[in-house]
């Protein structure tokens, strides 16, 4: 599921956004940014229909191999053991995900070769030919087979990767959060009755987590000009145009937070920064925002405009 850092992460996002465009509604771009996290949640039930997809090929194949000009007895006689899978058969019992079929009009319809070429490499597997000859099957162990496409077939195909990639601008940035919400589902699937089982949630508390991320935005905007104030008096020994834009924002949302964050603690705060500017900015990023924080943070402590409560206590 996301969690803060990667609800901090689209916020940048949307920031980044909102200053390269000539278009300056907040709201706009907030509900761009919501329907980014949203689309997190859309990917990963493209991805669950696209295993669903590889599996239920299984059938199309037998089909294929009795169709042939001169078919051997085993063309004849394919395994279709996992049109039986109890996580496959559940999954497409499950109320939720058919809701969200249908939300997000999922039909692999224009990509009809991708399930066809996946299977292929399933079924040339030799994990795939041990599932086949298993007898003791259980979800538990149907489970297995259903890691093993996703992780060892469908995550390793150029062909997939390129078809979610060109469908989800930010696949690159939020592949692992996908990961994390089907091993959550894999953890969650644990009953042969569809109606026990749960897909993964997109946050832990989406309501205080909406929150976090539409407060975060617009505070960030709303006090843009201040803020950018207070990083330009610390580095009145660099040119504006040498810094980062990335930094700029980075610098700004942890400000944001500082002062109108009461519960979040500011160490906390810095940390999640830092860790992000090593993925979304300069090799040199990390250490420069921690030096101009730092120097903002004895200011602002200085004038009493760091007032944190609860677990959010400054120290």
């Amino acid at each position: 599921m996301l969690n803060r850092r990667h609800l901090r992460v689209k916020v940048l996002q949307a920031l980044y956004a909102y200053h390269q465009s000539d278009t300056k509604d907040v709201k706009l771009h907030e509900k761009n940014m919501l329907h980014g996290i949203d689309q997190v949640y859309e990917m990963y039930i493209w991805m669950l229909s696209l295993i669903s997809e590889v599996g239920n090929y299984a059938a199309n194949d037998a089909q294929e191999r009795a169709n042939k000009h001169l078919p051997t007895a085993e063309d004849l006689n394919a395994d279709l053991k996992i049109l039986t899978n109890r996580f496959i058969v559940t999954l497409n019992d499950n109320r939720d995900y058919l809701i969200a079929l249908k939300k997000y009009k999922v039909d692999w319809g224009f990509e009809p070769e991708l399930a066809k070429t996946l299977f292929t490499i399933l079924k040339n597997a030799p994990e795939y030919a041990e599932y086949l000859a298993k007898t003791d099957d259980t979800i538990h162990t149907d489970k297995d087979i259903i890691k093993f496409i996703f992780k060892k077939v469908i995550l390793k195909s150029s062909i997939a990767e390129q078809v979610f990639e060109d469908k989800f601008i930010f696949w690159p940035v939020d592949r692992d959060v996908l990961q994390a919400l089907i091993a959550k589902t894999f953890k969650n699937f644990a009953s042969e009755d569809a109606k026990q089982n749960h897909l993964a949630e997109i946050t832990g508390n989406w309501t205080e987590d909406r929150e976090f991320v539409v407060d975060l935005f617009q505070k960030s905007i709303r006090f843009d000009a201040p803020y950018q104030e207070l990083i330009a008096a610390k580095t009145q020994n660099w040119e504006p145009e040498r810094i980062a834009m990335m930094d700029t924002l980075l610098m700004k949302m942890a400000i944001t937070e500082f002062i109108n964050f009461t519960s979040i603690p500011v160490k906390v705060t810095i940390n999640e920064y830092l860790e992000i500017s090593k993925e979304f900015s300069t090799p040199k990023s990390n250490s420069f925002i921690n030096g101009i924080l730092d120097k903002i943070l004895i200011d602002l402590k200085a004038e009493n405009k760091i007032r944190k409560i609860g677990r959010g206590l400054i120290e």
